[in-house]
């Protein structure tokens, strides 16, 4: 029987604990599980038996959280590592090598194009950058060494709504995974795989969590990428494996082999662990992702729809306003609301935004988003700084406009603040 999201959001991934009766996930605090004999410690080592060896490669707790995402975003596996970023960089590894490259969006949150600029480099890897709504762009970018494309369902911090099934028909036809960053909509308004995604990616930092408490981020697989198909394209999942006497992910795990390389060799080997106290607040904001979110979407309506009219205000770059070019798109792909994230643009400029941000008494100054407290920031100031004029236009990022990430409060309280720290 196929249960339902807010079901699945207080349900997927656990049962009573076994040992105890809990009803609630515990905290496993722990680094090390005890063997019931050394024939099962080889077997679990050998990748014969799943279950808990080391708490940097599998943890009840943490594994009851990537079950729960994993569920709620329509995969048939994932895992749950120490940031959003570090999700990024999971989600490449197994895919990338030396002199191949990854087809990006233009419309990605700053340190997004930072690690794909910059980072990367240190790996070998590249990165292109294409206006995603561009079919014929994203094609040309593909060539013979692109192992991923990648771009955001609603973008960080424009509020761009990404065309899925385009970018997937293009991926597709390349033969390459298409990578969804999904945290600013989250699996409650979008659910990428539905739209042709291989592998989704979130900061479960943000509206997963809720309350801006921990940091830590989350891989989805589809299971339904044939990594075979072409030979030599992704050696790390098709081609024998040392560290496992040869073993095959893809031929031996089928649909679960990227889920079990990301735990067995990422894990293992790039250490980006997530805490179990973490991965149980999390937890406990799952289970009311759909309340909140709907509140935020709500929220961000009526807060957008009054700044719009304000004489103030220059424009406002949100996607469930119908003044905006992607409404129509954000009601086919994000049925539930096109998320709480939006920039505003000020008829006073830079030194405006300056004002705005001092004055506020509810919206906090802060970098982050997807809390229950109204958040605002200066992109162009802060986290897209180190972007240059060009890529911040590409971003959606301009210096006379501030981001705001919507909470749940009153919507009047909010709008009453706005109004008396526009200048």
């Amino acid at each position: 029987m196929t249960q339902g999201f807010d079901t699945l959001q207080v349900h997927a991934g656990w049962e009573a604990d076994p040992a105890t009766g809990a009803r609630q996930v515990p905290i496993y605090q722990t680094t090390a599980f005890k063997f019931r004999d050394a024939e099962h410690a080889a077997r679990l080592f050998n990748l014969q038996e799943v279950g808990y060896i080391y708490s940097r490669l599998t943890n009840p707790t943490v594994g009851a959280l990537a079950a729960r995402i994993a569920a709620l975003e329509g995969g048939v596996g994932g895992a749950c590592v120490s940031s959003g970023h570090a999700a990024q960089i999971m989600a490449l590894f197994p895919l990338m090598a030396p002199g191949r490259n990854v087809v990006a969006s233009t419309r990605l949150y700053g340190g997004t194009v930072t690690q794909l600029t910059q980072t990367i480099r240190r790996f070998g890897w590249s990165a292109r950058f294409v206006d995603i709504d561009d079919e014929a762009a994203i094609r040309a970018a593909v060539d013979d060494d692109t192992r991923a494309v990648f771009c955001e369902s609603i973008s960080n911090p424009g509020g761009h709504v990404t065309d899925l099934p385009m970018v997937a028909r293009v991926a597709r036809a390349a033969h390459v995974p298409l990578i969804v960053d999904n945290t600013s909509a989250t699996p409650y308004l979008c659910r990428p795989i539905e739209h042709g995604a291989t592998i989704v990616v979130n900061s479960t930092t943000k509206y997963l969590t809720g309350n801006g408490t921990v940091t830590g981020g989350a891989l989805t697989d589809s299971g339904d990428f044939d990594w075979s198909a072409q030979p030599g394209k992704f050696p790390s999942l098709s081609d024998p494996e040392p560290a496992y006497h040869g073993l095959r992910f893809h031929e031996a795990l089928g649909k679960m082999a990227l889920t079990f390389h990301w735990i067995a060799v990422g894990l293992r080997d790039l250490g980006m662990t997530m805490n179990p106290q973490g991965a149980h607040y999390t937890l406990m904001g799952i289970e009311s992702l759909s309340l909140r979110m709907d509140k935020h979407v709500r929220n961000a309506v009526a807060v957008a729809r009054w700044l719009e009219a304000d004489g103030r205000v220059a424009g406002v770059s949100y996607a469930g306003l119908e003044s905006s070019p992607y409404f129509a798109r954000a009601a086919r792909l994000c049925p539930k609301g096109a998320g709480a994230l939006f920039t505003v643009r000020l008829k006073g400029g830079y030194a405006a935004c300056e004002r705005l941000v001092n004055d506020l008494k509810l919206f906090s100054h802060v970098a982050n988003l997807g809390d229950a407290r109204s958040l605002v920031i200066h992109n162009a100031s802060t986290t897209h700084r180190q972007l240059s004029e060009a890529q911040q236009e590409a971003a959606g990022v301009a210096r006379d406009a501030v981001r705001l990430s919507i909470g749940i409060e009153d919507p009047k309280d909010l709008i009453a603040d706005l109004d008396q720290a526009l200048t």
